[in-house]
């Protein structure tokens, strides 16, 4: 029997997150645990009048090469060198991309050669670079979501019927009401956040697990309301490169290239991290940021406002939307911002601000123990 939720994700995907228009070349990436999704999801783009291409991986998404595993257990360095030619051409110039994260073994990776994964990710920097390039200029609306798999529902400690039901309502599928109309008034009532911002310089951030300074001087805030990322629910923008001063200790586990890293504190002078420590996984922390010059410094800013999440599930994409909760990006900066950050990686660290924690922009007390004063 066929889920309506796996249906509406479709529809809003399509006809609202991406806009499918007639003639447009949308690639489609995901794993066959993502069938159903795919399949309606190639539906629809047919009946927009669009060209679906999918690309379908066996293991992994992360080498862009469709056996993540294999890939790097046995490419030589030539090969892990080897830019990823199809993904390359659609980045460059399909008018769409959709990304649909459904991996069944989340730690896959997790001892595979650091420096092996670093060196590909090098490889694949281009895609990231054209991705936010383009996407910036508004010539490519890529959006990336995810599919609920028995993987991802044990790393989040639940049943999979429970992880489906917690997807489907943080992205607004789960029942019969419109969720194009929900993420129509996220949209508005997060635009009045970003009119707030706009314009000031000065962010001071201060609470039991952060006193940061960073400047948001010339800088625009990007409201985040299901066209990029389902779900969604942040405001962000690339605070100036140079301008971090303080420490933050990150609340909330992260994860990269499937690697969890827990109890991450970080140390900012002048923009580039100077000290960094982790409970877990400390030495895969300091790799990642000797991936190149700017993975040491933030190429993003940003506030979680997806009150429909309130926990981590260890993903990225779910965590970082988190209801009271701020969070940085370790490397590539998003152009459209006004950030000049470059990097391989864009990793995501999620900070709890929702008790005796406040924000002030300019001296002005604007957000305080999760929310914002209005």
């Amino acid at each position: 029997m066929s889920d309506g939720r796996v249906g509406r994700m479709a529809d809003v995907l399509v006809g609202y997150s991406t806009r499918i228009q007639p003639g447009d070349r949308v690639l489609i990436e995901g794993q066959p645990g993502a069938e159903p999704l795919i399949r309606a999801l190639f539906e629809r783009i047919l009946e927009a009048g669009g060209h679906p291409h999918l690309l379908l991986s066996l293991s992994g998404l992360e080498t862009m090469t469709g056996l993540d595993d294999a890939f790097l257990a046995k490419a030589s360095e030539e090969q892990l060198d080897y830019p990823p030619t199809f993904y390359l051409h659609a980045y460059e110039r399909f008018e769409s991309r959709i990304r649909i994260h459904s991996l069944n073994n989340t730690r896959m990776l997790t001892t595979t050669d650091q420096a092996r994964k670093t060196r590909r990710k090098r490889a694949t920097a281009p895609v990231l670079k054209a991705q936010f390039e383009r996407g910036g200029r508004g010539d490519f609306r890529w959006l990336t979501t995810l599919y609920p798999t028995e993987a991802y529902a044990q790393d989040a400690e639940m049943s999979l019927a429970e992880f489906e039901e917690f997807v489907f309502k943080a992205c607004h599928v789960h029942s019969e009401d419109d969720p194009v109309d929900h993420w129509q008034r996220v949209e508005k009532d997060q635009q009045r956040l970003v009119e707030m911002l706009d314009g000031h310089d000065e962010v001071v951030l201060k609470g039991p697990n952060v006193d940061l300074t960073l400047s948001i001087k010339d800088r625009i805030f990007l409201n985040a309301c299901g066209h990029s990322n389902m779900p969604d629910g942040e405001i962000f923008t690339g605070p100036v490169e140079h301008s971090l001063n303080g420490h933050v200790h990150f609340t909330y586990p992260t994860t990269l290239s499937g690697n969890s890293v827990e109890g991450v504190s970080l140390t900012f002078k002048d923009g580039r991290v100077v000290e960094a420590s982790a409970r877990h996984n400390e030495a895969f922390l300091k790799e990642m940021m000797a991936t190149d010059a700017g993975a040491c410094y933030v190429g993003e800013f940003a506030f979680g406002l997806n009150s429909d999440i309130q926990r981590s599930i260890r993903n990225i994409l779910f965590d970082e939307k988190i209801g009271g909760s701020f969070h940085l990006a370790l490397g590539a900066a998003y152009p459209e911002t006004g950030s000049k950050n470059e990097s391989a990686i864009h990793w995501d660290m999620i900070c709890d601000l929702s008790t005796d924690s406040n924000v002030h922009v300019d001296g002005e007390l604007v957000y305080q123990d999760g929310a914002f004063c209005l």
